[in-house]
């Protein structure tokens, strides 16, 4: 799942020591409008008995996608049942570069700003970042 979206005036990238300044979207759950604003990364239709996760935000992680892991940060984190009746714990991500995609928790791997690992790839996200333009 991906949805990018442009979060803060500076297109929302980070690196590894400014990622806290991150905001987060916690309270309720997402509407469309909260995504349009670019308050909330996503909102989830079709889903139903939708629930605010209970965890700090915003949160370090490494996403474990199709090529490979990337460092991100979690600013939203919804639990939602899906036509099917299984539960989705969905989070709103904001990688290095500014850009937002939506994961599943399953696909991440919750680290705190000190995993050098977390790092590196925060690292080397900035650098490709940085000669690309």
């Amino acid at each position: 799942m991906s949805d990018e979206a442009d979060f803060g005036e500076d297109g929302g990238g980070y690196d590894a020591e400014d990622w806290s300044r991150l905001k987060a979207f916690t309270g309720k759950i997402a509407t469309l409008d909260d995504v349009q604003a670019k308050r909330a990364v996503f909102a989830l239709g079709d889903t139903e008995d939708p629930r605010v996760i209970d965890m700090d935000l915003p949160q370090p992680l490494i996403w474990w996608e199709a090529d490979g892991e990337q460092a991100a940060v979690a600013v939203q984190a919804e639990s939602h049942i899906g036509p099917d009746g299984d539960e989705m714990d969905v989070l709103g991500l904001i990688l290095p570069d500014g850009s937002a995609v939506v994961a599943l928790m399953d696909d991440v791997d919750l680290v705190d700003d000190t995993d050098p690992v977390w790092r590196r790839l925060v690292d080397e996200a900035v650098d490709a970042d940085d000669g690309a333009d």
